[in-house]
Parts: structure tokens; sequence; C-alpha cells
């Protein structure tokens, strides 16, 4: 696993601009099952998301999508937490949910990801820094997350070409995930924390808050 660098407390995460939330995010974390388990986002990103602290309103969705988080995100075989961070900010770019894009960018910094790799992001197709295998995989999630989904059986073919079952489960469990949170975060309109907007403005030159 990368190193990760800095973290802060669960709950000290501060919002940017308050927005119109659909619903705000609770302070404190009442149920000791959900602390515990929101100290993986203290590695992942250095700060408990706000859609997080919304979701613990109900602390058993709130316990039950961290521990999907965490299973889904975890790094233990060729899928890098890197690259994953990178297949979920495509994933968010497909449907416009720009919490998540502010999120995955930040995360993937965060797990090693360089400025260049970042930065072209936008064009991995045409890029230097992406390999072809990477390439099939992320053109495989921008079309698994539109709606109506778009994979063709081509990109089927690539993304079998280089990844195995394991794998693209793998990958479409990174899909599927962030599809619950764009979707999530977007109708919500859950208000985007100080750290993760920085990260937005300084890693995404096209990036904007929209409605967080």
């Amino acid at each position: 696993m990368a190193e990760v660098v800095g973290s802060s407390p669960i709950g000290s995460t501060m919002i940017y601009n308050q927005p119109m939330a659909l619903v705000d995010p609770k302070e404190t974390i009442q149920s000791k099952e959900v602390q515990e388990l929101v100290k993986f986002f203290n590695e992942t990103l250095g700060f408990c998301p706000n859609s997080v602290l919304t979701m613990q309103r109900k602390p058993g969705l709130a316990e039950a999508f961290v521990n999907l988080n965490k299973a889904v995100m975890k790094n233990d075989s060729e899928i890098t937490s890197e690259f994953k961070r990178l297949i979920a900010f495509v994933s968010s770019n497909a449907t416009g949910c720009r919490y998540c894009q502010a999120h995955t960018i930040r995360a993937a910094e965060r797990y090693g990801s360089s400025k260049e790799r970042m930065l072209e992001i936008w064009n991995f197709e045409e890029s230097a820094h992406f390999s072809e295998r990477e390439k099939s995989a992320l053109a495989f999630a921008i079309a698994a997350s539109k709606v109506p989904q778009a994979v063709t059986p081509n990109l089927e073919q690539n993304l079998k070409i280089h990844w195995s079952d394991d794998e693209i489960v793998e990958i479409m469990g990174v899909v599927a995930l962030f599809g619950y949170l764009n979707r999530w975060n977007d109708v919500m309109a859950t208000p985007l924390e100080n750290d993760a907007a920085l990260s937005a403005k300084e890693l995404l030159a096209s990036w904007d808050r929209g409605r967080h």
C-alpha cells in the first residue's frame, strides 16, 4: 500500500462554504461501531466525509456503507489503491458528481498518483502516462457509469484481454460503489469539505463545485 500523508480526527472536517443541503450532516457520530469504522477515511482522505456524517443519521446505513467501501477499495490485488481512485474519478466524472470528483482525486494523490496522471486523466486515451491495460479499465468504467449503461461488446472484449474475471469484479465494484455515492451526493447536495475543495482546485483544471 502506498504511503498516505497526513490525517485529521473524525468529525474535524470543516465545510468549505455552506450549501443548501437537502439534509445537513450531523457533526458528531454517536454509534461506536460507526466511529471505529470511519477511521478508514482518515487514511484515504484525512477526514470523515460529510456524506457519511449524513448517512449516520441511520447508523445501520452508515455502518453497512463503510464496510462496503472498505471491501471494494482495499488493495489486495494488482489493482492499486491509486488506480481504484482514478477509476472512481472517471466514473464520477461520467455522472457529473463534483463532490465525488473532488474526493477521488484527493485520494488518488494521497495514494501516490503523479501530477501527470491526474492532469491527463481527462484525456487518458491519448496519454502516455496510462498503460493500455489501464485505458481498457477506464473506458469500461465510463461506459458502465452512464444511464443507460453503454458498455459495448468491444469494450468488454478489450477489458477481458487485459484483466482477469476476479479483477473485472473489482473494477465493477468500484463503478457500482460510486454509482451509489454519485447519486447520494448529487441529490443530497452534500456540503463539500475544505480539504476536498482545495485538492480539486489544485489538481483539476476544469473542476467546479456544482451544488456543493
